[in-house]
C-alpha cells in the first residue's frame, strides 16, 4: 500500500488536494468515503476521501474568473496565491471525477447531468463558461496539510478540505480508481478499522479522529477555521517493543520526530502490524 525505503533520496512532492464531504444524517455527522482499487500502487485497497494531484490545467488563468470566492488562508496553503487557487480548483475537479459532484454557486444539477463531464473534466472550463456558472471556492474549508514521508517513492503535498455537501448531493464512485463508496460517521469508520474490516492510512485515520467528537457539520466547519495548517510530514523509523522490531511512522510530537509540537490529535506514531498502520504511543 506504501512504498517506503529509508535509504531513498527524497523525491520532490507534487501538489495535491483531498476533500472530506460532510453531511448531517442519522443523528450524526457523516463523511463520504471511497475505496481505492487494490491494484493501484499508492494507497491501493485503502479507504480514503476523494482527491488527487494538481494537474497543469488547474493552473489555467481562466480559473481566476470561474472560482467564485477568494481562497481561504492562502498564505498557509501555498507559497503563492496562484498555487493555492490551483489547489482549490483541483479539489473541486477531483470531486467531479471521483464522486460525480461539483461545488457550484447556486443549485447543482443532478448526478446524471455530470456523468459526461466527469469522464472528460478537461471540458470543465468550457462548461462553466457556457453555463455561466462558477465553482464555490468558499465552500471548501482548509483543515490540514500532509506531506508524504521522505521515504515514500511517490510524494504529495496534500491539502485537506472540509465541504458541506448540498442537500441534493448523491455522490458515487467512478468504478475504476475507486471501487466502492459509502457515507459513514467517523466513529463508525474508526470502529471498522479497529475490527480490521477496512484499511486506513495515517492521514485518513487522523482526520476521522479529529472529526469524531463533532456532533454536526457546523461544529466541524467552525473548528476547522482555527485548526493548524502547519505541514505534517511523518518520519519513517524503527519501532522496538515486546512484539519485536517493525517500522513506524512518527508524527510531529513524537520523541523521534524533529517537530516537537503535536499537530494532529491521537497517539504520536503509527506502527506497522502485519499490513496495517496502527496508532500507538512509544513504549
Amino acid at each position: 500500500m506504501l512504498d517506503l525505503d529509508a535509504t531513498r533520496a527524497p523525491n520532490s512532492p507534487r501538489d495535491a488536494a483531498t476533500v472530506i464531504m460532510l453531511r448531517d444524517a442519522n443523528g450524526a455527522i457523516e463523511a463520504f468515503c471511497v475505496k481505492r482499487h487494490g491494484k493501484i500502487s499508492f494507497a491501493g485497497g485503502a479507504i480514503v476521501f476523494p482527491g488527487g494531484k494538481v494537474d497543469p490545467s488547474d493552473h489555467d488563468p481562466a480559473w481566476a474568473a470561474l472560482l467564485a470566492s477568494d481562497v481561504r488562508r492562502t498564505d498557509e496553503l501555498a507559497d503563492n496565491a496562484t498555487v493555492a487557487r490551483a489547489t482549490v480548483v483541483a479539489a473541486c475537479r477531483e470531486l467531479l471525477e471521483e464522486a460525480g459532484y461539483l461545488p457550484l454557486v447556486g443549485d447543482s444539477p443532478s448526478n446524471e447531468h455530470f456523468e459526461a463531464l466527469r469522464r472528460d473534466s478537461g471540458k470543465l472550463i468550457e462548461w462553466l463558461t457556457t453555463e455561466h456558472r462558477r465553482l464555490d471556492g468558499a465552500s471548501l474549508v482548509p483543515l490540514s496539510r500532509w506531506l508524504t514521508p521522505e521515504a515514500e517513492a511517490r510524494r504529495f503535498d496534500t491539502r485537506f478540505f472540509l465541504h458541506r455537501a448540498s442537500a441534493t448531493a448523491k455522490p458515487v464512485h467512478e468504478g475504476h480508481e475507486n471501487t466502492e463508496s459509502f457515507w459513514a460517521s467517523p466513529r463508525e469508520a474508526l470502529a471498522q478499522f479497529d475490527r480490521s474490516e477496512i484499511q486506513l492510512l495515517p492521514p485518513t485515520h487522523r482526520t476521522l479522529t479529529w472529526l469524531a467528537p463533532h456532533a454536526n457539520v457546523a461544529s466541524a466547519l467552525e473548528a476547522a477555521t482555527a485548526h493548524t495548517l502547519a505541514i505534517i510530514c511523518p518520519r519513517l523509523i524503527q519501532h522496538v517493543d515486546s512484539q519485536g522490531t517493525t517500522l513506524a511512522l512518527a508524527m510531529p510530537g513524537d520523541p523521534e520526530h524533529a517537530v516537537s509540537a503535536l499537530l494532529s490529535e491521537g497517539p504520536s506514531r503509527f506502527v506497522l502490524r502485519g499490513e496495517r498502520w496502527i496508532p500507538e504511543n512509544p513504549g
